[in-house]
């Protein structure tokens, strides 16, 4: 690689280059507003910092990792307590709990890195990597250390660019996959979506719909995330707690924080019966996308009223209506998200244990660690 090329690694992003958001045009989450709520507002357990990449000390490119100690959450979660969730979760502690994520922890999909066109994005994922191996150095400096070293979501076509000397000892693996959802270009309202589908998934809209009766939706401001905060929490953890697999639980204060840095780019929506809060959900608007971000609620509720399914066809409604191309539904859920009409996007991640003899074992301890998701995959359309 020329001596042209060279890196900065950033803590906060007031140290930003002038030029950072060029490069997020097409992807609100490397924008400086969006990685400045990662800054004031990641879990307790994340620290996130930046990469600018330098060419003739241009900028040519840019990424995110985060690192994350695992040893401070209960990442089985609470719905599986067998023997060997106990034994997972102690030798994971022990041996893995320390990751630096090349990539957003807290959202499916490419975004880890954005990178000029004008170079070849091989010699950029050089850089890449000994930028991150100067940060672990950092890391550790400090008296951390880190076990596990994943970059993150890539679909298919980006796997070919790891295809380097620098990542044959890196395990490819690849995990539930992203639930993507295009818009066909003749739905111009949520009526011709709803025409589109057949009569068995016709008939579980009608169903869904009539059990959500009484029910009312609401856009919530500023004030009222801030005047629901305790409620909203709770929510939130009702879902959270119930994953097969966590590796961090949102601030208090995290949607307050959002919807002051994207205002109207970030929409949250809360469900209610009798004037209670039953249930949430979140949108990001990211170009032509909506991205769908964190949700909560009520677990009776959304039994008795099926509060999480109505939620997926408020989201679609709301995206063709307005014009978008694709919503991402990102993971879990999986079968849900499919019976509307999401497809699976398979994404790679590479993953190295620094332990070398470990990192042999590798392919072995990652099918141990990561719960299976059996799902059968559904087609609602005629």
């Amino acid at each position: 690689m020329s001596a042209s090329f060279s890196f900065k690694i950033y803590s906060s992003t007031s140290e930003f280059p002038t030029n950072w958001n060029d490069f997020s045009a097409n992807n609100i989450f490397f924008s400086k507003e969006y990685l400045h709520i990662l800054e004031v507002s990641s879990p307790n357990n994340i620290l996130s910092n930046f990469i600018g990449l330098f060419q003739n000390e241009k900028l040519v490119g840019v990424a995110l990792t985060q690192f994350n100690n695992l040893s401070l959450v209960n990442s089985y979660g609470e719905r599986d307590n067998c023997i060997k969730t106990k034994i997972r979760t102690v030798v994971f502690k022990n041996f893995s709990s320390n990751v630096l994520v090349v990539g957003n922890n807290t959202l499916t999909g490419q975004n880890t890195f954005c990178f000029s066109k004008e170079v070849p994005a091989k010699d950029l994922i050089n850089l890449l990597y000994k930028a991150v191996e100067e940060l672990q150095k950092q890391i550790e400096k400090k008296g951390q250390k880190v076990h596990l070293v994943i970059y993150k979501d890539f679909p298919e076509l980006q796997v070919p660019l790891f295809e380097l000397p620098e990542f044959s000892s890196f395990y490819n693996f690849t995990t539930q996959p992203n639930m993507l959802f295009s818009i066909k270009e003749h739905w111009n309202t949520f009526d011709d979506y709803v025409t589109d589908l057949s009569k068995k998934y016709r008939d579980q809209f009608k169903r869904a719909r009539k059990k959500s009766e009484g029910i009312t939706k609401r856009k919530f401001s500023i004030e009222d995330i801030e005047n629901y905060k305790e409620r909203i929490v709770e929510l939130y953890l009702n879902v959270a707690k119930k994953a097969t697999f966590n590796t961090f639980y949102l601030n208090d204060d995290h949607f307050e924080v959002f919807k002051k840095a994207l205002n109207d780019k970030f929409l949250f929506y809360g469900y209610f019966k009798d004037e209670t809060l039953i249930g949430f959900n979140t949108l990001i608007k990211n170009g032509n996308d909506i991205d769908t971000y964190f949700l909560g609620y009520d677990e009776k509720c959304q039994r008795e009223r099926m509060l999480y399914l109505n939620m997926l066809y408020d989201m679609i409604a709301y995206s063709i209506n307005k014009g978008f191309k694709r919503i991402v539904f990102a993971r879990t859920a999986l079968e849900i998200k499919s019976s509307v009409g999401a497809n699976p996007e398979v994404l790679h991640g590479f993953m190295r244990h620094n332990n070398r003899f470990i990192n042999l074992f590798i392919p072995k301890l990652f099918h141990f660690f990561e719960p299976k998701m059996e799902w059968t995959e559904r087609n609602p359309f005629k």
